[in-house]
């Protein structure tokens, strides 16, 4: 064999291996990929829930530890992750309802709830800035602030379920 040969084979072999190394990184990452949960695609569709007056899957079957929108029975629901004010995708068209009913003379109902865990002034504040947040997307959507009355932050206790209390409710009122 002269010493061209031999260089040859090695670099033949280093490309052999490097694809090798290179597939089975691939593969791997796809595996993990494809059997990872996808939470983003969970809450668009835990958000993407029609904004109807007919009753829907009660909100304590979808709430979870991520933000999400559930319209059930014209109440529409907003819940949060733990310490954190940032709305769902997707409220803006849960509103949808309530929106047209404000357009219409009637007026909206904010209340927003917190659980009984750690500081509590901490959470009624927390509570504030959640129900601040649906709001002013509700003024921003065209609502009236006259229309709009926003309750005092209530601490939800005995249901066990703290992600259930971490919520903001808007309700039709008569």
């Amino acid at each position: 064999m002269s010493p061209t040969d031999n260089q040859q084979d090695v670099r033949t072999i280093a490309v052999v291996l490097v694809a090798t190394i290179l597939l089975g990184a691939g593969l791997v990452l796809g595996i993990s990929i494809h059997k990872a949960p996808d939470a983003s695609a969970a809450a668009v569709s835990k958000a993407a829930l029609p904004a109807t007056s007919e009753p829907t899957t009660p909100a304590t079957a979808m709430v979870g530890e991520d933000a999400s929108v559930v319209v059930d029975s014209g109440v529409v629901k907003f819940y949060f992750a733990s310490g954190n004010a940032d709305l769902a995708a997707g409220a803006l068209a849960a509103l949808g309802e309530s929106i047209a009913a404000a357009q219409a003379g009637k007026r909206l109902v904010i209340s927003g709830f917190h659980d009984a865990t750690g500081d509590a002034a901490f959470n009624a504040e927390l509570a504030r800035q959640r129900a601040l947040a649906v709001h002013d997307m509700l003024v921003g959507a065209g609502v009236a602030r006259t229309d709009i009355e926003l309750k005092k932050p209530e601490q939800t206790t005995g249901s066990g379920n703290n992600a259930e209390a971490r919520r903001v409710e808007v309700v039709i009122a008569d």
